[in-house]
């Protein structure tokens, strides 16, 4: 004969597997992040080992971002001729990300200045939904690691999006102008640079318009045009503050 399970003890399982539920999940994802964060920090191993220190009187510059700077430094070669300029991006990144591997990928590369473009995958939820304070947070650590180790920082402002492809529907535009404001603010605050790479970008919809990015979020060569010389003045600044 077949056991009867009281209604109540059917019920309590019912409640705990529920309740279990969310803290199981938010587990899973820390465990997958942490290792998605030391794939990440062994990326660029190789290449920051063979790249080694700065030679004498070198201006080494690194560029740590996402996948915008990852194509940018496809086009250094062109865009910034005879320049010692090292691309550090990575694909889809948060600043949660790029903060755990700044170390490695800035700070070990002992540069002169680091230029950090950084929270436009926060705010498409890469990672799941966070504010613009924790972006803030994020980024001002990287920075004040910076300063900290003698690295000059210059802040560019975050991209133009109206709509992130993979995430439609969020409405980035307001929440990308307040963290520029915050951007410019907290340069000037800390007698850093800031570039900004919003307004010759933008069209009328505070979006990417097609000439500079096929998809609207990601710059074609174009837009890297745009970009180029207006972070070079950036650099420039930077090199040469006191």
């Amino acid at each position: 004969m077949a056991c009867r399970v009281p209604r109540a003890a059917m019920m309590l399982a019912l409640f705990l597997l529920t309740s279990m539920s969310p803290v199981m999940h938010t587990e899973l994802r820390a465990q997958s992040a942490r290792r998605l964060d030391s794939v990440n920090r062994m990326r660029y191993a190789e290449a920051n080992a063979r790249l080694g220190a700065p030679k004498a009187g070198e201006q080494r510059v690194v560029f740590m971002g996402n996948s915008i700077t990852e194509a940018w430094a496809q086009h250094f070669a062109a865009l910034f001729p005879d320049k010692p300029y090292v691309g550090r991006g990575i694909s889809g990144e948060t600043t949660r990300q790029m903060r755990a591997r700044f170390a490695d990928d800035v700070i070990a590369l002992a540069p002169r200045v680091v230029v950090i473009l950084a929270g436009t995958n926060d705010i498409a939820g890469n990672e799941g939904p966070v504010g613009n304070d924790v972006i803030q947070q994020n980024i001002a650590a990287m920075a004040d690691s910076a300063r900290a180790h003698g690295i000059r920082v210059v802040l560019c402002a975050v991209l133009p999006v109206y709509d992130y492809p993979w995430h439609p529907g969020l409405e980035p535009a307001p929440r990308i102008v307040a963290l520029n404001r915050w951007l410019a603010e907290y340069a000037a605050q800390h007698n850093e640079v800031f570039v900004d790479l919003h307004t010759p970008l933008a069209d009328e919809r505070q979006g990417l318009p097609r000439q500079y990015a096929e998809d609207g979020v990601h710059p074609n060569l174009a837009g890297y045009r745009v970009m180029s010389p207006l972070v070079e003045a950036g650099i420039q600044r930077a090199l040469g503050a006191r």
